[in-house]
This record gives structure tokens, sequence and C-alpha cells, in this order.
């Protein structure tokens, strides 16, 4: 244990991270997958994926020894779990009735978008804790503060990004983008919230939000099924902000905030970055 808190805290802590992984491959398999299946799968990824993968990162691993930085993890939870999610919308393939042999997608919608909004805006007060949570030291508070901010301003530029960009491409605005702009907000700010100014963090969800409009999309037209656009919204903006981190990579804030400084530039932080995207 590293950190000054407990170790049942930290323990605490990790499983539940480990436990967001799992749940982010629910989404996408949702409606044609079995029980025992999908507990079958969630018990691979969280004993056997998830503990190499976050070793690698927060263990002091390969890539964590060598430079790679994700604060609260945009790739150990949640570009983990979109490509086991990936994997299992390709094993299962589409529900009955979604593509048709036109090459038309037929939209079915979810059957209650006031609990799609409830259950949005209790992420955005989890991720309070997810991120800020990181910091492993309650007692540091410029630090969560400024990764509290960072979150939050995330959040709302991914919001008002998905809304532009559903407008713009569907021709009217669409609650669901604009729900999944906001978590696209979110993960994306999640490996960078501690690395990043806070206007970087604004760009970083404002740019994720315009994404996962265009990675629903874009995965509808290769008749990859994700009901709830999980694969859009954690694999696509995880990978996202990962290398966001790179991209705006800011020493003095690495230092002082996530006490976490590699010394590397911009440049130099987006290449170690991409090369853990691609491990």
């Amino acid at each position: 244990n590293w950190t000054p808190v407990p170790l049942w805290a930290k323990f605490f802590f990790q499983l539940v991270f480990a436990g967001t992984c799992a749940t982010i491959v629910s989404g996408a398999v949702a409606e044609r997958i079995k029980f025992h299946a999908f507990l079958a799968f969630s018990f691979l990824l969280v004993a056997f994926v998830y503990p190499v993968t976050g070793h690698w990162i927060w263990g002091g691993g390969l890539l964590g020894a060598n430079n790679f930085r994700d604060f609260a993890g945009s790739t150990v939870v949640h570009s983990v779990g979109g490509w086991a999610a990936l994997a299992g919308v390709i094993a299962l393939g589409a529900r009955l009735g979604k593509y048709g042999k036109d090459g038309r997608v037929n939209p079915i919608p979810g059957h209650s978008m006031t609990s799609a909004a409830l259950g949005v805006l209790i992420l955005w007060l989890g991720w309070f804790g997810f991120n800020p949570g990181s910091t492993m030291a309650a007692m540091n508070g410029s630090a969560i503060s400024h990764i509290l901010v960072a979150t939050n301003m995330a959040a709302a530029t991914g919001a008002l990004g998905a809304t532009v960009a559903a407008w713009l491409m569907l021709g009217k605005p669409d609650l669901s983008m604009i729900l999944n702009g906001c978590l696209a907000g979110l993960v994306a700010v999640t490996a960078p919230c501690a690395f990043v100014s806070i206007g970087s963090s604004a760009l970083i969800g404002l740019v994720g939000g315009v994404l996962v409009v265009l990675a629903v999309l874009a995965f509808d037209k290769v008749k990859l099924d994700d009901p709830v656009g999980a694969l859009s919204v954690h694999l696509v903006n995880g990978v996202w902000g990962t290398l966001a981190l790179g991209l705006f990579y800011d020493n003095d804030v690495a230092t002082n905030v996530a006490a976490l400084a590699t010394g590397l530039s911009r440049g130099e932080q987006f290449l170690v970055q991409l090369k853990g995207v691609l491990y």
C-alpha cells in the first residue's frame, strides 16, 4: 500500500474501479446476452485482464515505469472496458431487426429517457469521487479542487459539444446524444484531469462530446450494435482522453496536482501515451 489511506480503503476504491470496467461491457451487450455468459465474461475480465493492464499503469509495470500517465482510468478502466465490450459486440452480433437488409439502421429507442437522464446525473456526481479520490490523499485541497473543476468543466463542455454536433448532423437536438456527450467529456478528462489546465480540460471535453456523436453514427454504419453507446463513450473517449493528456500536458500542473510529473515535452508525452494505447 503506497498511499496514506488505509489498505482496505484503497482496496475498496480499486474494487469499484474494477467493477466499473465490467459494467461498461453490460451496456454494449444489452438485450441479447445470456446472464450466465455475462457472469463468465465479467469474471474473466476482472480476474485476469484488468489486474494485468492495471498493473502495467498503476502498479509500477512496463507502461507506468516508462512515463505513461493515466490519473484516474481513461485507459485502465474505460478503454479496457471498451475494448472488452467491442469483443462482446462482435461475438454476439446485432439485435434482431436492428439493421435492415438494405443497410438501413432501425433505431430501438430506450424505454425511459427520464431514467437515462437521472442515471447520467448520478454518474456525473459519482465522478467527483472517481477523479479527485484518485489523489489518495484527502489533505491536498488544492489538488482536489483543481481536479473537481477540471472534471466538471469537461462534463459540461462534452454535453455542449454533443448538443451542437447532433443538432447539425441529425437536424434536431437529441437527448440521448447530449447525455452521452456529458459522459464522453467525463471519460475523456479522467486521465488528464491532474495533468492539464482547466482551459485544456474544457477543450478536451468539448472534443469528446463531438467525438461521441461521430462514433455512434460510425459504429452503426459498420453494423456494430451498441444499445447505449458504450463503445462511443468509453472506448473512443478513453483513447481520446489518454492521448489528450499528452497533447495538453502541463508539467507545472503535473507537479503540483498529480505529483507525477515526467519532465517530457508535450510531443514526447503524446508519443508515450500513444504507445500505451497501442499496448
